[in-house]
């Protein structure tokens, strides 16, 4: 049953696009039956086992990762667009639009190239932020629906069961899949940035948290992305917890000037259902009072040498984006405007959560 957020968005936005007459609604994970959970792994294997597409063309060319791997899988160049784009698209404008824009297109590729007939699936880490480590997202094992365990912390942390247990990744360097849970990633980190180095990362992704970011911030769209894209905010304390490839930690066979960060975050399948999950916060957001809905405000520029600096810019300085704002897709899709994605039931969107 839709909550009555789904109810008003969908009234609110369908005018502006005549063809969402039906959208599509995207569940929780372990709301899908075992054949749901099991099609869209099969899906997300397939992108892996297909070629690289010589379409891939870096538009930042940033000099902090490794050129691209002409015999990595589509899978690893989706990947690669994440790692190129990084500068621009985190503590940016974009970071909300781009990443909801990045779920819907591999979503696309899901079902275009692999025979996915379902929708984006989200991770409700707010549920089981008192005890990730215990999470039943990390209890099933099961080689073909299941999304595994924590990984092997005397094998580089790689994933040692379920269905990602050899999900061979390209970026930074060959390597499988690794988790590796982190409940305190901030110490030792700038403490001008990190200002809370000892707090434990699940305090702020509870539904108190979310609540916080949804009721909160009204007709402050900068605001709400500062709240959940800060330093030690929600979107990059699920990052850092569950660490590894999500994290951004550099396996061992990367080389000495590997460089960790969000850059090669979407290796990890989950990294798709943890950023359905931070689009559902921003969709409740806009959905939660009629002054957040389709407002947008940000630079374009990342602003985050020093903690000075940032405090002027935190979601980038000019020059300003707007709605007519071009979302580069380095080659992989069709580019979009934030105004494409503002809205979940216009542009080129068509979809709402449960």
């Amino acid at each position: 049953m839709l909550g009555l957020s789904a109810v008003f968005l969908f009234g609110l936005f369908c005018f502006a696009h005549a063809n969402c007459t039906n959208p599509a609604v995207r569940r929780e994970w372990r709301t899908l039956s075992t054949d749901e959970r099991a099609n869209w792994i099969s899906a997300v294997q397939c992108l892996s086992e297909l070629p690289h597409d010589p379409a891939l063309t870096p538009y930042v060319n940033p000099d902090d990762i490794v050129s691209v791997n002409a015999s990595g899988s589509y899978y690893d160049d989706i990947v690669y667009m994440h790692m190129d784009l990084n500068h621009i698209i985190h503590f940016t404008g974009l970071f909300l639009p781009f990443h909801r824009w990045y779920v819907q297109m591999y979503e696309n590729a899901l079902t275009e190239k692999c025979g996915f007939n379902g929708t984006s699936p989200y991770w409700n880490w707010a549920a089981d932020a008192s005890d990730v480590y215990g999470s039943t997202m990390f209890q099933d094992f099961d080689p073909v629906s299941g999304l595994g365990g924590w990984g092997n912390l005397s094998d580089d942390a790689q994933v040692p069961n379920g269905a990602f247990s050899d999900f061979k990744l390209s970026y930074p360097s060959y390597h499988t899949l690794r988790r590796n849970f982190t409940l305190q990633p901030y110490i030792g980190l700038d403490p001008t940035l990190f200002t809370n180095p000892y707090e434990d990362a699940n305090a702020t992704f509870t539904q108190s948290e979310v609540d916080k970011m949804v009721n909160g911030f009204v007709g402050d769209y900068k605001g709400f992305q500062v709240y959940m894209e800060g330093f030690e905010g929600a979107h990059g304390s699920v990052h850092e917890i569950l660490g590894g490839d999500l994290g951004g930690t550099c396996p061992n066979t990367a080389p000495a000037n590997c460089t960790p960060g969000p850059t090669f975050s979407a290796n990890e399948p989950i990294f798709w259902m943890h950023h359905a999950m931070v689009d559902k916060v921003w969709y409740d957001w806009q959905t939660a009072n009629s002054a957040n809905a389709g407002i947008f405000y940000g630079g374009s520029v990342q602003m985050i040498d020093n903690a000075t600096i940032y405090a002027e810019y935190p979601n980038g300085g000019p020059p300003m984006l707007s709605l007519d704002s071009v979302m580069h897709a380095d080659g992989m899709f069709e580019e979009s405007t934030v105004g494409d994605v503002i809205n979940t039931t216009a542009g080129i969107l068509c979809y709402i959560y449960e």
